[in-house]
């Protein structure tokens, strides 16, 4: 039974803002636990397992499953998953008013989605292929999200993403590396770690 004194969960989002409005959002999905199980960093390079590659094309297909959806820079790491998704515009489905109208997606709708399938897909790995088993779940409940507010900031974000790899050795979701860099507001910044 649901107990909200219990199983309340503090949500990251910011509440005054529509996520199904359009616009650029930077998304971070840690695995639980932070077990590597998508593949390994060498020498500044991420190697895709297959079930990296799994999660890799699991995310290229958004746009076809979200088609107001546009990718944008994304990397698989080792144990979390970095990517940017820009939301191109929130038409309806075209049905008459009221019957049938489905609003459009929300970012909460993509990643939901996107944690539902990858893991879906991660479960058959680990019955049929000898993948990697993981202890309750593959994905952390919660993600870290962002409202990209600015060309500067997606500029930023996007030259954190593809040095990621570069970065390994001190990143913060790396087991071996204890790096935590917060802002002023309180609200982790990965892209500034550098």
């Amino acid at each position: 039974m649901y107990d909200p004194d219990i199983h309340h969960r503090r949500s990251a989002r910011w509440h005054k803002h529509d996520y199904a409005s359009a616009g650029a959002y930077y998304v971070t999905i840690c695995v639980e636990g932070f077990q590597s199980l998508f593949g390994n960093v060498s020498a500044g390079v991420m190697n895709l397992n297959e079930a990296g590659r799994m999660v890799d094309s699991h995310w290229r297909a958004i746009t076809a499953r979200f088609p107001t959806m546009q990718l944008d820079d994304w990397i698989v790491m080792p144990n979390h998953f970095h990517g940017i998704v820009h939301i191109a515009g929130t038409p309806f489905a075209s049905a008459p008013k009221g019957a049938g109208r489905r609003p459009a997606p929300t970012l909460g709708d993509v990643i939901g989605s996107f944690k539902s399938l990858t893991t879906d897909g991660y479960i058959i790995g680990v019955r049929q292929l000898g993948w990697r088993g993981f202890e309750r779940r593959v994905w952390e409940r919660n993600y870290y999200e962002h409202v990209i507010r600015n060309d500067d900031e997606l500029d930023k974000i996007r030259q954190y993403i593809r040095h990621n790899p570069l970065m390994w050795t001190c990143d913060r979701y790396n087991p071996e590396s204890a790096v935590l860099v917060i802002n002023d507001t309180g609200e982790l910044m990965p892209w500034e770690q550098g």
